[in-house]
């Protein structure tokens, strides 16, 4: 088993997250089983001591597919403002793999059909809490 990287959320992120998840019908929440168990291991600190370089809700993020060497860069958001070009939902599991995940780190993470994936941090371009947007 590897080891995965440990992992920092934000007080706020997690609040909002874990409200998402309570308001799911159980059937569809038990789903979001591995994004459960990240936010249950992370390091939960206040929006204001965020440090820049870890990946945030509404954050700017490039990323690598290690497999597959294609970059992407996407902003990291609520269900509500996915469908956009360019967003990635927090439930969806490259969102949900994203999320607390410094620059420089990497994690597996399994694909539906049983496989895993690595991504790797490359750039944040942009972060809510280092940027001074606390509330959003």
């Amino acid at each position: 088993m590897s080891s995965k990287p440990v992992i920092v959320i934000s007080r706020l992120d997690l609040e909002r997250i874990e409200a998402l998840l309570e308001r799911m019908p159980p059937m569809q929440a038990t789903q979001y089983d591995g994004l459960r168990a990240e936010l249950d291991r992370a390091d939960v600190v206040e929006p204001a001591q965020m440090p820049a370089d870890v990946v945030t809700m509404n954050s700017v993020v490039t990323f690598k597919d290690e497999a597959s060497g294609d970059e992407m860069t996407v902003s990291l958001v609520y269900p509500s403002g996915a469908g956009a070009p360019g967003t990635v939902s927090i439930l969806a599991p490259v969102g949900s793999a994203l999320l607390g995940l410094r620059v420089g780190q990497q994690i597996d993470w399994p694909t539906p059909d049983g496989r895993k994936r690595q991504f790797r941090v490359l750039e944040i371009e942009y972060q809510p809490e280092s940027a001074g947007d606390l509330h959003r």
